[in-house]
């Protein structure tokens, strides 16, 4: 059998351990450690360093839905259908704190970049924000009118989105705590909704079976994919911003070029609905989970370059914050948006924007 191509995503290790289907992954910032939510109420907590034992944490009363490391990889947030939060310390006693302002299902969670916040989605119908470190409710945010599936901060902490039943994606002032923008392209329930590294698009999954992407400044819809024959359950974009890997009820992971605007990557690893999907946060892996009960953790190889060189090029703090905006982003819409004969010169365009801004 000839040896797979080393360029093609590489299916790494699997882990077994939980009795029910998997909800939701995700890597610590480290990539020493994987956490994974099931229905069957717990929380595993896996070693990427192979022979290590892994841990179970057992406190909710209710399947886990979803699970969030914060930034220094110290706490480890989780969202239960017993409408609880707990911040988990990610260690083998597995000690944690409960929050609890939500009436229903906690469908999200996610940490602020800043550790700081928590912000989390619910089937009550609002998003909650969160002060991590004095354990404290502050704010709702109210105006979606079903379920919300999913919440998360914007890369500088600026903004959140949210997606819902309602078959909306809500952009949201966290300042002012004010609907900025309502996406609503989306022909059913949107089950999730995520930030790309530069803070300028948003990518949100469907039950319609796309995936749509939108620039949260023009509020343009950027892209649409309709490449899976059942509902998109979860999202990922790779930290370079080039890419997007899916996980669908049709069982299989799909990676898509944002450059280019294609299907690169079909994957067939689960026997069932692949229910979650997470890069870790070098992108040099990625994790799917699914209704057959199993994590699995795979090399990505489509993109073999310096990963930590590509975060640092991609998300400069001062650039976020400069009035110019992101160089490396403006490059990227306009791949996303103009045609391959105009990509040229827009390249040409921007060498001469960088030779004039470079002091």
């Amino acid at each position: 059998m000839a040896a797979p191509c080393p360029e093609d995503p590489s299916l790494e290790r699997h882990f077994k351990g939980h009795r029910d289907a998997v909800t939701c992954v995700d890597f610590s910032f480290n990539t020493k450690q994987l956490a994974s939510g099931s229905m069957d109420s717990c929380l595993m907590l896996w070693h990427m360093k192979p022979q290590s034992r892994a841990y179970r944490f057992v406190g909710h009363k209710d399947a886990v839905t979803c699970v969030n490391f914060s930034p220094s990889g110290h706490l480890l947030a989780s969202g239960s259908r017993d409408k609880t939060v707990r911040i988990w310390v990610p260690n083998v006693k597995g000690e944690s704190t409960v929050f609890r302002a939500h009436t229903a299902t906690v469908r999200s969670v996610h940490f602020c970049s800043d550790g700081q916040s928590l912000v989390t989605a619910s089937d009550d119908k609002t998003v909650k924000v969160w002060s991590t470190h004095r354990q404290k409710f502050l704010f709702s945010l109210s105006q979606h009118i079903n379920w919300v599936r999913c919440a998360k901060f914007s890369p500088d902490g600026r903004l959140i989105v949210s997606a819902s039943d309602d078959k909306t994606v809500k952009l949201w002032d966290k300042t002012s705590r004010e609907c900025v923008h309502s996406y609503c392209e989306h022909g059913s329930f949107v089950t999730y909704v995520d930030f790309h590294p530069s803070g300028t698009c948003i990518a949100a999954a469907s039950m319609d079976n796309t995936v749509k992407v939108w620039d949260v400044r023009t509020h343009r819809l950027l892209q649409h994919y309709q490449l899976h024959s059942a509902a998109v359950n979860a999202l990922s974009f790779h930290p370079s911003g080039n890419y997007l890997v899916t996980a669908s009820s049709d069982s299989t992971l799909k990676i898509l070029d944002l450059m280019e605007g294609r299907l690169l990557y079909t994957l067939h690893g689960h026997q069932g609905p692949a229910t979650t999907v997470a890069f870790s946060r070098t992108g040099e892996y990625f994790a799917s989970g699914g209704s057959d009960e199993q994590v699995m953790v795979w090399k990505s190889n489509f993109d073999v370059v310096d990963y930590g060189e590509i975060i640092k090029v991609q998300r400069p703090p001062t650039m976020l914050a400069s009035s110019s905006g992101n160089l490396t982003v403006s490059i990227l819409e306009q791949r996303l948006t103009l045609t391959e004969d105009k990509l040229k010169q827009c390249l040409e365009n921007q060498q001469l924007i960088m030779q004039r801004t470079t002091p």
